[in-house]
């Protein structure tokens, strides 16, 4: 009896062995989970872009340009810049195709300095056809507080072509839109000296609670002293360290390099126009049993001509033949397990066969059985 109960020892021993060999090689190869920079985390508060908008002409255009019949504010504007200059056309007629009017849009950068050059879009305000060739007579872009910010100029470059004949005509992108490199000069610069504020926050782009403690935590460690503090989900506030040559730029150059495990919340995005699901990483579901079923419905039509006898007085008409025909494609039951990971989700649900459309009811059904332990977002 006793030597019975040796081998089962032995047995036992061998297989607690060899479970532990197996755990220790799926914990050597499992996935480490990715982290990444505070500096793309988050955002330093106060160190933004600022847009920029301005109202201008755009003349050289190939006869593409505005009617000036039917846009007035065109005619006006084209007189108002030739009386700058000296040309009285009050009380003419003018006719002309190679002149448009615009809006001109640009992002002034953060820290931007005077003389600096930066890129700006042009977009066709009337009925001109194509903005090909044109060039942008000199245009203030203001800012929200109606301030002149930066002035632009310069030859329009566009990505799209429209050509036309009598008959047909071709378009290709979007001619009435152009773009010009470093067409606007900085004239006015935001006063904001980030090297002499003692607190500055950090502003993460995706809220969370547990991403904003781990900053905290990654900054006071790196450190050596409590200067962060985590505010609420979307804050983290960063206090200058008492030290002699203490700079605020220094230190975030320091911390932003820092790499935190970002944490987020289960969600499901949904876009129902274009049948894209999103799923995050840490979406589960209940034990659930799932089925769909298509109904096809065919209908065709194969209409026969109906001749009379020979010598009759019958006429020909034409007889309609209809076959209506209804199959309805039964899925089995798909047993989707409790506690399952994203891939196993998406595997229990391709067994079914089935394309996105259905899947987006699918998982909004399950979500409404409470099944699912997951935010659903529908965009």
């Amino acid at each position: 009896m006793r030597s019975i109960n040796l081998a089962h020892a032995a047995r036992m021993a061998g297989v607690i062995v060899t479970a532990t060999l197996v755990l220790a090689t799926a914990a050597a190869h499992a996935p480490a989970q990715a982290t990444s920079r505070i500096k793309d985390l988050a955002n330093i508060e106060g160190v933004r872009q600022n847009q920029l908008i301005g109202y201008g002409l755009v003349v050289g255009l190939n006869g593409t340009g505005d009617t000036l019949n039917n846009i007035p504010f065109t005619r006006q504007s084209l007189q108002a810049m030739l009386e700058r200059l000296g040309v009285n056309t009050r009380g003419s007629q003018i006719r002309t195709g190679n002149v448009a009017a615009v809006m001109v849009t640009a992002n002034l950068p953060a820290f931007g300095t005077q003389g600096t050059r930066i890129d700006v879009t042009v977009s066709a305000l009337g009925d001109s056809k194509s903005l090909q060739g044109g060039t942008l007579l000199v245009t203030p872009l203001l800012g929200a507080d109606g301030n002149v910010y930066a002035v632009a100029q310069g030859s329009v470059a566009i990505g799209g072509f429209q050509a036309e004949g009598e008959a047909a005509k071709i378009v290709r992108g979007v001619p009435t839109v152009g773009r010009i490199s470093n067409g606007a000069i900085i004239e006015r610069e935001i006063d904001f000296a980030l090297n002499k504020l003692n607190q500055v926050r950090l502003a993460l782009r995706n809220s969370d609670f547990t991403t904003a403690k781990r900053i905290a935590a990654a900054v006071n460690d790196y450190i050596g002293s409590a200067i962060a503090e985590p505010l609420d989900a979307s804050t983290v506030q960063l206090t200058l360290p008492p030290k002699a040559d203490a700079n605020m730029v220094a230190l975030l150059t320091e911390i932003e390099q820092l790499q935190i495990e970002p944490d987020l919340g289960a969600k499901v995005v949904i876009d129902e126009r274009s049948g894209i699901i999103v799923m995050g990483r840490d979406v589960r579901v209940s034990t659930v049993a799932v089925a769909q079923g298509n109904l096809t419905v065919t209908i065709s039509e194969s209409p026969q001509v109906s001749q009379p006898a020979p010598f009759s007085r019958g006429e020909t008409r034409v007889v309609p033949r209809t076959r209506i025909g209804v199959q309805e494609d039964g899925k089995k039951f798909a047993l989707v397990k409790e506690g399952v990971s994203l891939q196993q989700l998406v595997d229990g649900l391709n067994a079914l066969g089935i394309g996105p459309r259905d899947l987006i009811a699918i998982l909004q059904a399950i979500k409404a059985a409470g099944a699912i332990q997951a935010e659903i977002e529908v965009m």
